[in-house]
């Protein structure tokens, strides 16, 4: 490569050059961020409902929500069929990731607690029957972690494509089951009552879980991808644990003890939720090593 020498100028691009780069910026003919993004459609989904200012931080706040369940989803969906597969080293990656995606959730809380009750109450009204409680994504990773209750199918059966969804995931082996028969193609011991459950039904204690999961953690050199596996079902709950009692800490500190939009609860679900262990036995098995 030459350089001008000292005190000379450099020469001039050429024409040649100067055309190349314009017809690199000419997002006519090429696809553009916002293409590949669809920002458009994202950007302009926003209805307010309200005068009020507030309202937009309301939207936005369940819309970004929405999108991050999307990527959960994505990803748990895919854990558990690696699982299912015996392929646990691809799980791990997919599973840290969640633990992350639900960090952002609960770091989202701390934005809309900027709301305050009177303004709330101005927009209120405007919501009409919607709730949380009809967001069929938060309701399949509920079901995927193995949170499973079949009356929760009826907040969707007014539209029937993502009741269906929700119908599949409840019908489903949870991430936790398919963890389980795992261990039993290992050579772990799981009893035979557990493994002819209905998986319909939610995750609940088992002794001979917690016994076999006690076996790996007390060999971890043995069984060490089914130790590591364990962790990362902790650490995923532990963010899960973190993400509803700020939902609970925000929905006190916005409306009280009201109950909430559609008929809901609001607080005292949002309490009782907080006694709802997704993985027993690995909570469990800490207090015997």
């Amino acid at each position: 490569m030459q350089c001008p020498m000292s005190g000379q100028p450099a020469e001039p691009s050429s024409n040649n050059d100067a055309r190349w780069h314009e017809a690199q910026m000419d997002f006519s003919k090429l696809m553009s961020y916002g293409d590949y993004l669809g920002l458009d459609q994202i950007l302009t989904a926003q209805h307010p409902l309200s005068p009020d200012h507030n309202e937009m931080l309301f939207i936005v706040q369940h819309q970004t929500s929405e999108l991050w369940m999307k990527l959960m989803l994505h990803e748990l969906r895919a854990a558990r069929e690696q699982v299912k597969q015996d392929q646990l080293a691809p799980a791990f990656k997919m599973l840290a990731r969640v633990s992350r995606i639900m960090e952002q959730l609960v770091q989202a809380w701390n934005v809309l607690s900027t709301m305050t009750p009177p303004e709330y109450t101005a927009m209120r009204p405007y919501l009409g029957q919607s709730s949380g409680f009809q967001s069929y994504q938060y309701r399949e990773i509920e079901f995927i972690l193995g949170n499973k209750n079949a009356a929760m199918l009826s907040p969707h059966a007014h539209r029937p494509e993502h009741l269906a969804v929700v119908q599949e995931a409840l019908e489903t082996p949870s991430l936790y089951d398919e963890a389980i028969q795992l261990m039993v193609r290992q050579g772990l011991h799981i009893d035979a009552d557990w493994l002819q459950r209905d998986c319909t039904q939610p995750t609940s204690y088992n002794a001979s879980v917690e016994a076999a999961w006690l076996q790996v953690y007390r060999q971890p050199e043995q069984y060490w991808e089914l130790y590591q596996l364990g962790e990362k079902f902790v650490d995923l709950e532990d963010a899960f644990r973190q993400w509803r009692f700020r939902h609970l800490t925000t929905v006190e500190r916005v409306i009280g003890f009201k109950r909430g939009t559609g008929g809901t609860e609001g607080v005292s679900y949002l309490r009782r939720m907080l006694d709802v262990v997704l993985f027993p036995e690995l909570w469990r098995l800490r207090t015997e090593l």
